[in-house]
């Protein structure tokens, strides 16, 4: 029984002290994207989100550690290069931005899928539902920016059903062709800074 104990407590300050040494991030948006991919009658329409920040904790040193994943996008910055489909998207068929003004994602665990690959799964809100969705996330690398400040990218991918979050809006032609799929393909691309070199920026 001592030597469980002894093996537990070892565990715990090992990887209290990985942990100590995981630095917050923070999202460059002007190097980074959040794209999405929507099925439309017999082709594939990309939009993306403007404004949104993000934040993490990071061990460039130890790539296994992260954690502590927050996204906040801005419903309104939707942006499918059309300005009458946005205001669609906009409205209440989809993600209605005056009632829900945001989508966010909260990590609650995060595991590894292999050599600088993780599994996020978290909590995402849109259109004012919420549902878990797991984040296949890749690491990169990291290295200096031009300024000096320390980078580290990842590529983070899901997929989502709208339904599930209440977004059921679609037409069918006479041909029999839906307007719209219901699996939406997201893709994040992200380069982060140490808040503290973040906040220099």
């Amino acid at each position: 029984m001592k030597k469980i104990i002894l093996s537990l407590g070892v565990l715990a300050l090992s990887l209290t002290s990985a942990s100590a040494f995981a630095a917050k991030y923070a999202v460059d948006p002007a190097h980074s994207s959040v794209n999405f991919t929507i099925r439309h009658l017999v082709s594939n329409v990309d939009g993306k989100f403007n404004d949104y920040t993000g934040e993490f904790s990071f061990d460039e040193k130890k790539p296994t550690v992260l954690g502590d994943v927050k996204f906040d996008i801005k419903a309104a910055s939707v942006d499918t290069g059309n300005a009458k489909r946005d205001e669609h998207l906009k409205g209440g068929d989809f993600f209605d931005v005056q009632k829900n003004p945001e989508l966010t994602f909260v990590g609650k665990k995060v595991t590894s899928s292999g050599k600088n690959m993780f599994k996020v799964l978290g909590d995402f809100t849109m259109h004012g539902v919420t549902k878990p969705v797991t984040l296949d996330v890749e690491y990169l690398g990291s290295t200096k920016g031009m300024d000096g400040s320390p980078t580290s990218g990842f590529t983070a991918t899901t997929v989502i059903s709208r339904k599930d979050f209440g977004m059921i809006w679609n037409k069918v032609l006479d041909a029999g062709n839906a307007v719209l799929g219901d699996d939406v393909k997201v893709k994040i691309n992200v380069e982060a800074h140490p808040v503290s070199a973040a906040a220099k920026k």
